[in-house]
């Protein structure tokens, strides 16, 4: 178990300070009357049209006297009514009324709007690391944190160096290549930026709160074939179905684009990423000892038929 010094508890103390100040969670929340338990309430009510009190106390994770009391407090304002379940009168139904509806509404929209601005200060890069940042918080304190949506996307501007070098990265890291092997990754980035063939290549960013947390590209191998190439999951995007959505993006392109089978190149060591080629209904067609990056290998030619489609 890590040793927690008094150094680190001031650090997380301190940030407590600043998060509820720059947040303005002290008093009325966002300029509106209601302090923040009473907008927290209002929010999860906000969320579905009747809610039962002891969803609405596992969902805010509160003492029932103190939930008990909030909603008395949130009655007596004429924001919710509260009613005994017509399944089981032993249980409590609360809904917003009109004025708590209003109020939500009102919460909400302010909330955004004050996101939205304090967002707005930022470069796109400094945005990036407080979403990363906020994450790793939710991960190391949350034993299951909500699951991450991920988009997929074409390269924004500067995103293709960022394919080579996290692909340098992430490999010397995991299996040990040595610098040839992101020198190989440079060459396929930069011919495929240079054909700006987008009728028969593609590629796409996996995509989570404007960071990229993964790739993959599809390019042509000859008239009839294309092949699959640079897929990469960054660690913090795996677990999410990101590899196996890339997988398949790139196999739907392909057959779009007219071409007739997709072929790819990979190393036995991918063991997880062969298992989403297999899992996509690629076949091993052949294998061959050899070395380089570093490290004794063995390649793999995978390939799968397409159906033929008229090119787009």
């Amino acid at each position: 178990m890590a040793t927690t010094t008094p150094t680190r508890v001031a650090s997380v103390r301190a940030f407590n300070r600043f998060y509820t100040r720059r947040l303005h969670l002290l008093g009325g929340l966002l300029g509106t009357e209601h302090p923040l338990p009473h907008a927290r309430v209002l929010y999860e009510l906000g969320q579905r049209p009747v809610t039962a009190t002891g969803d609405l106390r596992r969902a805010l994770d509160l003492d029932a006297g103190y939930l008990s009391r909030l909603l008395a407090a949130l009655e007596t304002e004429g924001l919710i009514e509260r009613t005994a379940s017509a399944a089981d009168a032993r249980r409590q139904e609360i809904r917003l009324t009109a004025a708590g509806t209003q109020a939500f509404t009102e919460l909400d929209e302010r909330s955004k709007q004050e996101i939205r601005e304090l967002l707005e200060r930022l470069s796109d890069d400094d945005q990036r690391r407080v979403l990363e940042a906020m994450h790793a918080l939710e991960h190391a304190w949350d034993e299951t944190p909500a699951p991450r949506a991920f988009t997929l996307r074409a390269p924004h501007a500067g995103e293709l160096g960022w394919v080579v070098e996290r692909h340098g990265a992430l490999y010397a890291r995991e299996y040990s290549f040595v610098e040839s092997f992101e020198a190989l990754v440079a060459r396929i980035v930069a011919d495929y930026a240079e054909r700006g063939d987008r009728a028969g290549e593609r590629a796409w960013i996996a995509d989570v709160d404007g960071a990229p947390v993964g790739c993959v590209f599809c390019t042509r191998k000859d008239d009839a074939t294309a092949q699959l190439r640079l897929l990469l999951v960054e660690p913090g995007g795996r677990g999410m179905g990101v590899g196996a959505r890339l997988v398949e993006q790139c196999v739907q392109f392909a057959q779009q684009a007219g071409y007739t089978s997709i072929a790819l190149w990979t190393q036995s060591i991918l063991e997880d990423a062969i298992r989403l080629y297999r899992r996509a209904g690629f076949a091993l067609s052949t294998e061959e000892a050899h070395h380089s990056f570093g490290r004794d290998l063995v390649a793999q030619t995978w390939t799968r038929g397409l159906s033929r489609r008229p090119r787009t």
